[in-house]
């Protein structure tokens, strides 16, 4: 039968249980504002009571768990909210920050520079032989070409800054991941003997999951879930096998991880590039397989793919880059193309991209069929010589064959057709392309020259001169390099506005004025496109206001998501001060109680051991 002392265990029990709730309690109290910490609750059921007559007898309290109050379906919905607000946060960041780099606005920006630009041309039209117009001409454009170079080289840091947060936060998910697996031992040694709950383990593996998905778009993957409505409705907690894949593949599993790759000295920027190296040893392309959280921001940004030149194939900030290039590419090219008109002494191109055996329209480019001809002036500006020359599918550089560029300029003909043999093109002009420099070149024959004679490239649309560069106003070939010619540089006294030597011709600087209203070629190969140059740069600057604009207007929506499903959670899980006053409260009178219990237990044995016999 029940003795005193059993009575005496079940006082001690409730004493145990009420100090038990108090201690939880407390550790609730002080993990209020813990990032993280999921309140906790004790379970208590009635211990297995005493059978015998005349019936059962109540065996006091027991502890059966401490269990979290967590509910993995809305903390699921909460990670998965964290992702979307940090990616679109992380976009929204970058994208103001490349919206800076354009302020087109009234007097600012490199479309205000263009407009100034063109306006000098215009006074220089105005009076062609003026010097002092020359200079102004030269340090507009320097004006104009710097502010285009540094505008590239804004967007190129903050590309290469993007590449430097890739690196950290994929070495952050690493070590995130490498954490995980240590605290998923952990959880298997506390809960291997299956009445332990860890609990402060679980919050803490949470809280590195929520960083995880936060940085890369991680998913969990459970082998199931389990409720205990009887404890607390609010509860659902993961059970069994757990992997956490990114981009379709383990980087956690169980008490393994698997990093992901990285390295960047295989491509010649240096950028970091993203692979997952399976068990075979196999490295397989990832980044383009990452999409969401921080790190998915960031590579929609600066790219993912990176190709032979070592340049992304992807990333909005590569297609402004290469938007950018475009303009400069066809702004030079465009100037050039007019400029080659006006009658100089020698042209000598840049350094080509192609060689003397790949046919001119083949290559990427933005040659033209065509023709373009070749005239010769005296020292008074009067037209001697023209000779046209033809750019079509199989046309070469130089080939040795009257049908290419330097055989077309050299072959003997009757240009004048005034049956003399020492008037012509051929008699005046040579041209020659050298094979091992990429340079062709176009220079007077004996003393032409010395006399005064002068000659121009007149194009017919074949865009031959603007490709070359043979007489250029401007260097480079894309935003990168566009610069002032170096020796107009030097000497801005030699810019000339003229097309022939005659005194009082200002045609091509007319030209070059019109050239703001006419449509020129940008782009190259199946992207090549054809707008004025305003119109491109307003494309350009609108695809970077309207994609700024969306994500701005898109994280207005994701934030009050994000704040909300945040609620929730918090309200599932998260500390109250106030409920847990009430508890301690509660346990506190508990244990009074348990201990008036005892008190009488202890009473009740003083009087039996002072009965007498």
């Amino acid at each position: 039968m029940a003795s005193i002392f059993n009575a005496l265990h079940i006082g001690y029990s409730g004493l145990n249980a009420a100090q038990i709730g108090i201690d939880t309690t407390g550790h609730n109290i002080s993990n209020a504002e813990t990032e993280g910490y999921t309140r906790q609750r004790v379970v208590t059921a009635a211990a297995t009571p005493i059978s015998i007559d005349p019936g059962q007898r109540g065996n006091g309290t027991q502890i059966t768990e401490i269990a979290r109050v967590f509910d993995n379906f809305v903390f699921n919905r909460y990670a998965s909210a964290a992702q979307n607000k940090e990616n679109s946060d992380t976009l929204k960041k970058n994208l103001e920050e490349l919206s800076s780099y354009f302020p087109e606005i009234d007097k600012v920006g490199i479309k205000n520079d263009l407009q100034s630009y063109f306006d000098t041309w215009q006074s220089l039209a105005n009076n062609p032989s003026n010097t002092s117009l020359k200079v102004a001409l030269a340090q507009q454009t320097q004006t104009l070409t710097q502010h285009i170079q540094e505008t590239r080289a804004q967007v190129t840091a903050l590309q290469g800054s993007m590449n430097d947060q890739v690196r950290v936060n994929v070495d952050e998910v690493n070590r995130i991941a490498k954490e995980i697996a240590a605290v998923n031992l952990e959880i298997n040694k506390a809960e291997s003997a299956g009445a332990n709950n860890a609990n402060d383990l679980r919050d803490k593996r949470n809280q590195l999951e929520l960083t995880m998905t936060k940085l890369v778009g991680a998913k969990v993957i459970v082998g199931q879930i389990e409720t205990s409505n009887v404890i607390d409705s609010n509860i659902a907690l993961k059970q069994g096998s757990y992997t956490i894949q990114v981009g379709g593949f383990n980087i956690v599993d169980g008490s393994s991880y698997h990093p992901i790759g990285m390295e960047s000295t295989s491509n010649p920027n240096a950028y970091n590039d993203l692979y997952y190296e399976r068990q075979d040893g196999v490295k397989i392309p990832y980044a383009d397989r990452i999409t969401g959280g921080k790190i998915g921001a960031l590579l929609e940004l600066r790219g993912s793919k990176i190709g032979t030149n070592g340049e992304f194939q992807d990333g909005f900030l590569q297609e402004t880059i290469n938007n950018l290039d475009s303009f400069a590419k066809g702004l030079i090219e465009s100037t050039n193309n007019i400029y080659a008109q006006s009658a100089t002494t020698s042209m000598v191109s840049n350094n080509l991209s192609f060689s003397n055996n790949q046919s001119m329209m083949s290559t990427d480019e933005n040659f033209n069929a065509g023709s373009f001809d070749i005239v010769v002036y005296d020292i008074n500006g009067k037209e001697v010589g023209r000779r046209a020359i033809t750019l079509d599918e199989g046309t070469l550089i130089d080939d040795a064959t009257t049908s290419s560029i330097v055989g077309q300029i050299n072959t003997s003909k009757d240009d004048n057709a005034d049956s003399n043999a020492l008037n012509d093109i051929d008699d005046m002009l040579l041209a020659n392309f050298n094979a091992n420099q990429k340079v062709f070149q176009i220079d007077f024959k004996g003393s032409y020259a010395e006399q005064g004679y002068t000659f121009a490239i007149q194009d017919n649309g074949t865009n031959f001169a603007g490709v070359t560069g043979v007489s250029r106003f401007l260097d480079g070939n894309s935003a990168k390099s566009i610069s002032l010619n170096s020796t107009l540089k030097d000497d801005s006294s030699q810019i000339r506005g003229f097309k022939s030597p005659a005194n009082g011709d200002n045609q091509t600087a007319l030209d070059m004025v019109e050239l703001q209203f006419s449509k020129v070629p940008f782009g190259t190969g199946f992207n090549k496109t054809s707008d004025t140059l305003y119109g491109y740069f307003d494309n350009l600057v609108t695809k970077v206001g309207t994609k700024t604009n969306s994500v701005i207007l898109s994280n207005d929506s994701i934030t009050a998501q994000f704040n909300s499903i945040k609620q929730e959670q918090d309200s599932v899980s998260k500390v109250s001060i106030d409920e847990e006053m009430a508890n301690l409260i509660r346990y506190q009178t508990s244990y009074g109680a348990a201990a008036k219990v005892i008190t009488t237990i202890d009473q009740m044995m003083t009087t039996l051991l002072g009965i007498k016999a």
